[in-house]
């Protein structure tokens, strides 16, 4: 039997000054989860960063063309391998979760991510699964409040949180390569999946 192709995608901005920032929280869980695979995140190709699992049949995709312009990576990415959107994988960063909680889903709105409204607008479709990892929201209220939230760097009790929930996140990718996304969703789309205690 013949295993499909997929391309799972962490979204996030790519310079040094990014890196441990709420937005990056996606960059770090598919890192993660190349690590556990053997698959290095190297390589260059598709205005990305990608690294391919023979053995699992899946691609690896950091888009570098910054937050906003993910979905013109993603969409020649998908274009080149022959993939439809219903086998791509997208994990990100979500206000509307608290730090700790993670909620995996088909399809549904960007809900004012900029990165998945990028890859809606591209790909002509909501349609495509994203795991979607809570980051929580700025104590303060804003018209610019939540932008410099999410460039933001986590907090040290944050922080201290961030270990269990890129193991959690990675654990529940490979639950979802062996058994399925609804296995995956089953487990850990409930509160204390990641293995972390939310912050009050």
């Amino acid at each position: 039997m013949v295993r499909e192709e997929l391309l799972i995608v962490g979204l996030g901005n790519p310079e040094s000054e990014y890196a441990d920032t709420r937005h990056n929280l996606g960059f770090a869980c598919v890192h993660e989860l190349g690590r556990r695979l053997g698959v290095r995140v190297d390589r260059k190709r598709w205005q990305s960063l990608v690294g391919r699992s023979d053995e699992h049949g899946i691609w690896l995709l950091l888009p570098q063309t910054y937050m906003n312009l993910s979905g013109q990576a993603v969409a020649k990415a998908l274009r080149d391998l022959s993939l439809t959107p219903d086998r791509l994988w997208v994990v990100h960063d979500e206000l509307d979760l608290p730090l700790c909680r993670m909620r995996i889903r088909r399809g549904g709105s960007g809900a004012g991510h900029n990165g998945v409204l990028s890859l809606i607008s591209s790909l002509g479709t909501p349609d495509f699964v994203r795991f979607r990892l809570g980051i929580g929201k700025p104590a303060r209220k804003g018209s610019t409040s939540g932008r410099h939230y999410v460039l933001g760097r986590f907090t040290k009790a944050e922080a201290a949180r961030l270990p269990n929930i890129v193991d959690g996140v990675a654990s529940a990718l490979e639950l979802a390569l062996e058994a399925g996304v609804e296995r995956a969703m089953e487990r850990f789309n409930r509160p204390g999946s990641l293995g972390c205690e939310e912050l009050p």
